[in-house]
């Protein structure tokens, strides 16, 4: 870990506040341009109207740097460039590693390679990710398959994170 800068993630269930609390976080830590890292690939008008709803909570602090796949060496290329950088979000961006048809141990050397990065970063970082695989168990193996890669993934990067957070009903409860 890189003693400098405290990294964190924000994780928890769908709508549970998870985005605006790190904005506030981030809003807290740096008073300097903050890079924001969108996952989100809008595939359909929903998800485009999503988007536009989240940029319009970020001010002109901030720069939105639209990266689908390249996470690990985005952070790395940006290091100490932003006085904080927010990546939202963690699953969506495992959505395009599988979209891209990788193996789940392929996803993984990709999240070993940004707990790395979190680690190398002159910039703090926050993470927001959702928890998956509190409800039931998919019916259908590609479901359960972004289930348990996700579940993982949130395991590795919690571990390479200062500060964990989760998520509910709009409600921080620090875990780590």
């Amino acid at each position: 870990m890189n003693a400098k800068f405290s990294n964190e993630l924000v994780v928890g269930g769908c709508k549970s506040g998870k985005s605006r609390h790190a904005l506030t976080l981030a809003d807290g830590i740096s008073t300097a341009k903050k890079g924001f890292i969108a996952t989100c690939v809008p595939r359909d008008e929903e998800m485009t109207a999503r988007v536009r709803r989240h940029q319009a909570e970020r001010d002109n602090t901030w720069d939105t740097l639209e990266i689908p796949t390249r996470l690990p060496e985005t952070i790395a290329e940006k290091s100490g460039h932003y006085g904080i950088m927010l990546v939202d979000c963690i699953t969506l961006w495992l959505t395009n590693l599988m979209l891209e048809d990788l193996s789940q141990d392929d996803i993984l050397v990709r999240v070993d390679r940004l707990a790395d990065a979190l680690g190398r970063s002159k910039s703090p970082i926050i993470l927001v990710s959702n928890e998956v695989g509190a409800g039931i168990v998919p019916e259908n193996a590609m479901a359960r398959q972004f289930r348990d890669t996700a579940g993982l993934a949130n395991q590795r990067l919690a571990a390479a994170c200062d500060t964990v957070f989760w998520m509910v009903a709009g409600i921080a409860v620090k875990i780590k």
